[in-house]
């Protein structure tokens, strides 16, 4: 069993929750019986995003309510789908008038429960759109793209996405904008011990001393690749060959690049990936006009990392320039 501080298990996500909206010192307004966060003096008349899905994966994904971030965050229980009554309550919350667009990660349940509340949204004259985060290149081939997971991707697609909410004229624009982000962001993930469930203190997977697993999901899902552990600068080149060939990215363009901690790395470990990323992308002529590295998308206390890499333009390179405040980024 892994120890963790906590009181009642069963209460550990909304204890969190709690905890992260007293942290916004007043910039933020918990709803108990949604478990969602909230950004205070959204103004009316304009276009709002709603981001959520499981919790276990802190910051992700109230620690990015905030300015030109999300309006709001539905959070499930441990790695568990929010559900359509959540939903719904959360997108009453948001609504100014003007649509609300959904953005979560591709996964089974929070497509389901996400699809219901807005159908019920909807019955309510409540207008919503939906975009997938569909990063992990290891989770399907490139030809079954919308099969993918989303991974630490989220954060780059999100940044994008509450910066144009703050602009778009339309729905349907805001959501043209982050369907761009997200078809521009490609991530890869690798795990070398595994995080835990709260209520049950028993690892999400087994893997041995010695091993890495290379492509894992978030939860603890298969990767593409189980190996012994190798140097750290053997295992970034085995990522970033699937990353950069998957888009493809090329001579020229410019990213921004996210080293994920996925709970229980070290700093010296993401520094030294970071340090070989770039001593690829150099070779690869592809400029780095951002990087990001620490604890945004994690797994409880799973020991591993991923690398993401966002491809701009220059409408996107503009959303992603703009300062934001939350209690998990803070730009500008």
């Amino acid at each position: 069993m892994i120890k963790k501080v906590l009181n009642d298990p069963k209460q550990a996500a909304y204890e969190a929750l709690e905890g992260l909206n007293l942290a916004m010192m007043g910039k933020t307004t918990l709803i108990r019986e949604a478990s969602a966060l909230l950004k205070n003096n959204i103004p009316q008349g304009k276009i709002t995003l709603l981001v959520g899905g499981g919790s276990g994966h802190e910051p992700l994904f109230a620690g990015f309510v905030g300015k030109n971030l999300a309006d709001g965050a539905v959070c499930g229980n441990v790695f568990a789908a929010p559900t359509p009554d959540q939903i719904l309550i959360a997108t009453r919350a948001v609504n100014r008038g003007k649509g609300v667009l959904y953005l979560y990660g591709n996964y089974a349940g929070d497509t389901m429960n996400f699809d219901i509340a807005s159908e019920m949204a909807e019955s309510e004259g409540i207008t919503t759109r939906t975009v997938h985060i569909w990063d992990d290149v290891a989770s399907a081939p490139l030809e079954k793209i919308e099969e993918r997971r989303g991974i630490a991707g989220d954060l780059f697609v999100i940044k994008i996405a509450g910066a144009a909410a703050t602009r778009a004229d339309t729905l349907q624009d805001l959501e043209r904008i982050t369907v761009k982000a997200r078809n521009n962001t490609r991530s890869m993930g690798v795990a070398v011990a595994p995080g835990s469930i709260p209520e049950t203190g028993e690892p999400t997977f087994d893997i041995g001393e010695d091993e890495i697993e290379i492509g894992m999901g978030l939860h603890g899902e298969p990767g593409v690749l189980r190996e012994k552990i190798m140097p750290a600068d053997a295992l970034v080149e085995k990522m970033m060959l699937q990353i950069l060939n998957d888009l493809p990215f090329k001579a020229g363009d410019k990213v921004c690049l996210l080293i994920n901690n996925l709970g229980a790395s070290t700093m010296m470990e993401l520094l030294l990936v970071n340090k070989k990323v770039r001593s690829i992308l150099q070779e690869s002529a592809v400029k780095v006009h951002d990087t990001l590295i620490g604890s945004y998308c994690t797994s409880q206390e799973m020991a591993g990392f991923s690398i993401s890499l966002l491809k701009l333009d220059e409408e996107l390179r503009t959303y992603y320039d703009m300062p934001v405040e939350s209690l998990a980024l803070t730009k500008g």
